[in-house]
């Protein structure tokens, strides 16, 4: 009767033990998915810092566009003349007039592309900042899903070695187990539980890190996160490398420095024409307040004096230009070898997370539940079921490590080509075939 007890106790405990080593998903778990990071790049848009700034740099230029004047304030003279009486009654003694500046050779619409060009340039920046962010975000929100499912795997690990130590202890009355066996499970159970804490305390600084980003309470709650399905395959294409050429935000950033550049160079070269000014100038006596006389004045600069200074004026823009065109090309040369690389990581990712998915893991599952059967009978030994239980929870962290690399490295790739989100990939024909869904592993 005791022995059937015993083996009772430990068929269900192991019964116990099985859907945990399994590690069915939390049912409450949120995904990761375009749409909810979407819903958490525009609450980083509003109250991260570093975008508000940037919309408070584009306001700024902005206005500072708006403020380019055509016609410059006049200058209003008054003046007199100190002679003998008889001379200032004929010529008058009190001077007054206005002079203003005129808006010719196009400098006042030169100098206003220039504000238009560092205005779009602003706006190129805060774009750019944003798509950046944004990438960090969804990095951040996978490497925390990440975070959630090595808790998750470790938490049902830790249920799965205490239920055998309760097992152990009970073979080990009835001397069914050794005193090794049982510490052994015991240390494991100790070693797990203290990796736990361990992987609780990162989890919570990945928590920290995504507070960060959207500005929230350092200490804000987060709900489990949970990893989305294995991604479909992504080829390397033209199509990509035109869309990181012509869309990428870094990209459209020095585009607009090329046209600022291009249009500070063309107003320095305006500027060695003369600046003219229409002026007025009249005359009263003032023993009698009678005009006497009044004068139409015409004043311009003489600027070929420092023609030399001019031409080092337009040396030093047409360099600033040409430096930003050098920039841009660099840069884009580095395109093609930054969408090959991230197409091969996100491929390498994708063949890993399948393999552990539809092969490994399987594998160690049968594995597990054939040393189990053989433990239960007496024919393996518990430090088999133990490596076999080694290997069946590192397949399960492979699998979710590769699948959070997989999306990292897609999100490098969505800023590289300047896209909205993962599934604008399918818009430009990156996938190749859409992947079955399958139960999380």
């Amino acid at each position: 009767m005791r022995a059937v007890v015993q083996s009772i106790l430990i068929l269900s405990g192991l019964a116990l033990a099985i859907p945990a080593v399994r590690g069915e998903p939390a049912t409450n778990a949120v995904q990761v998915t375009p749409a909810f990071i979407t819903q958490l790049a525009e609450e980083m848009r509003t109250n991260h810092p570093a975008l508000q700034a940037a919309s408070a740099r584009t306001n700024a230029a902005a206005a500072n566009a708006a403020a380019v004047r055509s016609w410059d304030d006049p200058m209003v003279r008054l003046g007199g003349m100190a002679a003998r009486e008889m001379m200032r009654a004929d010529e008058g003694d009190l001077i007054y007039g206005v002079e203003q500046k005129l808006p010719i050779f196009g400098k006042p619409a030169l100098a206003r592309a220039v504000a238009q060009s560092e205005f779009a340039t602003e706006q190129a920046s805060a774009d750019y900042q944003f798509q950046t962010l944004r990438r960090d975000l969804a990095k951040s929100l996978f490497k925390t899903a990440l975070a959630h499912r090595v808790v998750e795997i470790g938490g049902q690990d830790r249920d799965w070695l205490q239920t055998m130590v309760s097992a152990t202890e009970a073979k080990y009355r009835t001397d069914e187990a050794t005193l090794a066996e049982l510490l052994e499970l015991q240390n494991e159970l100790s070693k797990r539980t203290n990796q736990l804490r361990t992987d609780i305390a990162l989890r919570g600084n990945e928590e920290f890190t995504l507070n960060r980003l959207l500005n929230r309470a350092p200490e804000s709650p987060w709900p489990a996160l949970d990893l989305p399905a294995v991604a479909p395959a992504i080829a390397y294409t033209e199509r990509l490398v035109d869309f990181s050429l012509k869309y990428e935000p870094k990209t459209l950033v020095m585009r607009q420095q090329i046209k600022q550049a291009e249009a500070a160079a063309r107003l320095t070269r305006r500027q060695r024409l003369p600046d003219f000014s229409a002026g007025l100038e009249a005359r009263n006596y003032t023993g009698d307040g009678s005009f006497r006389q009044g004068m139409f004045v015409l004043s311009f600069n003489l600027p070929w004096a420092n023609a030399g200074k001019y031409r080092n004026d337009i040396r030093r823009d047409e360099a600033k230009q040409r430096a930003a065109e050098l920039d841009l090309t660099d840069w884009q040369l580095s395109a093609r070898q930054e969408v090959h690389h991230l197409t091969v990581a996100i491929d390498a990712a994708r063949r890993e997370a399948l393999l552990y998915r539809d092969e490994i893991i399987p594998r160690s599952e049968q594995a597990l539940a054939s040393a189990r059967s053989a433990w239960e009978t007496g024919r393996r030994t518990l430090r088999e079921i133990l490596e076999t239980r080694r290997m069946l929870l590192d397949a399960r962290l492979m699998y979710a490590r590769a699948v959070a690399e997989q999306f990292t490295m897609m999100s490098e790739l969505v800023l590289c080509c300047g896209l909205g989100d993962f599934e604008s990939l399918q818009m430009i024909g990156a996938e190749i075939e859409p992947e079955p869904a399958q139960p999380k592993k």
